[in-house]
């Protein structure tokens, strides 16, 4: 099920980007649009990368334990590291990025047909299993398509799967960070969530 749902979610947001009349303007932050567009086709690169990479345990016991992980790596990290990394993912999409996300689709939907569940490691040396960095890339490719989408004014269109995967996951990591009461009170109307609130 899982890998019918990135499937979707990579689909949807290759044909965003086709909808892009440029690729020029902002995007988010500090990046511009291409590099807002690179730093999400990294949620196709990075499944390729880390099926290369079999650990032999699960460090990581699912999307949420990712996600606390990764706040942990980012509370050390460089953030300009990260922020030109989304930069260089942008310049490595080439003269038609469009095309570009089309072959990173075709190769990562390619990678995952019929390997089963292992155990990758991604970034730290982290062992996680692949269903549940996929629901991960899910959540990303959600996330930064609907960031695409304010950015650009062009509608994400995505499924409802998509949605549910992605939703479920932030409601996940928030009640994992404490947050889950707030976020549930906001989700029924009682409060407005706070200014600058996130999950991740």
């Amino acid at each position: 099920m899982t890998t019918e749902v990135f499937a979707t979610a990579a689909t949807a947001f290759a044909r965003l980007v086709h909808a892009l009349p440029t690729f020029e303007g902002p995007g988010l932050g500090e990046w511009d649009l291409r590099a807002l567009v690179g730093h999400t086709s990294r949620s196709l690169t990075t499944v390729s990368a880390y099926l290369q990479s079999p650990a032999e345990t699960a460090d990581l016991a699912g999307p949420v334990e990712y996600y606390a992980a990764v706040s942990e790596y980012l509370a050390g990290a460089d953030a300009a590291g990260v922020t030109e990394r989304g930069v260089q993912a942008g310049r490595a999409l080439g003269d038609d990025p469009a095309a570009e996300v089309d072959r990173l689709v075709a190769q990562a939907l390619s990678d995952i047909d019929g390997v089963g569940d292992p155990v990758i490691k991604v970034f730290g040396g982290y062992g996680i299993r692949l269903s549940d960095y996929l629901v991960t890339r899910v959540f990303e490719l959600a996330v930064h398509s609907l960031d695409i989408s304010r950015a650009t004014g062009i509608p994400a269109d995505l499924p409802p799967d998509v949605l549910r995967c992605a939703t479920l996951m932030a409601a996940s990591t928030a009640v994992h960070f404490g947050h889950g009461e707030t976020l549930l009170l906001a989700l029924t109307g009682r409060v407005s969530l706070p200014g600058g609130f996130s999950v991740v």
